[in-house]
């Protein structure tokens, strides 16, 4: 699952799509200085494009390191759901519908990249202002991440697992 995170955190991005005329690979000149020149708020400088037949790749480290952050989290997280949905006794919790239920915020946090992505794809008019408060969803995602298993592993009794 956190594969496919990662692939749709990348096309949500722009920098995975659909298509391509055939191998290819071309690195920008001085690539380590590049890799860091911000383009926007939590984007950064692709460095390489790798064009195959069925894709085409901009390598950005840093996007890719950040994509690969957020799809561990949500891989961890996920696990950690199946886990109080499998034995909610093991979470302190009384039903396994509960435990489904408490990993659903913490895997909506996970989807906070795409945000102006949907509104794009809805069609919805967005003002400045809402598309301003899109930049701060990715940290706010991480963190709610990241407390979410923090909370969750601290809750979890292995002896019951």
């Amino acid at each position: 699952m956190a594969v496919l995170y990662l692939i749709a955190y990348l096309v949500a991005v722009g920098h995975l799509t659909l298509g391509g005329s055939g191998f290819n690979l071309l690195v920008v000149d001085q690539p380590l200085s590049r890799a860091f020149e911000p383009i926007g708020y939590g984007q950064f400088e692709p460095i390489a494009r790798l064009e195959l037949p069925i894709a085409t790749f901009l390598f950005s480290p840093v996007n890719t390191a950040i994509g690969l952050g957020l799809a561990g989290l949500v891989g961890i997280n996920l696990a950690l759901t199946y886990l109080a949905w499998r034995q909610p006794q093991a979470c302190g919790l009384a039903s396994s519908s509960t435990g489904a239920l408490a990993g659903l915020p913490a895997l909506l946090s996970g989807a906070a990249c795409c945000g102006p992505v949907v509104l794009l794809v809805l069609g919805i008019q967005a003002s400045g202002v809402l598309l301003t408060a899109f930049n701060a969803l990715l940290p706010i995602a991480a963190l709610l991440l990241i407390g979410s298993l923090l909370w969750v592993s601290r809750k979890i009794d292995p002896a019951t697992i």
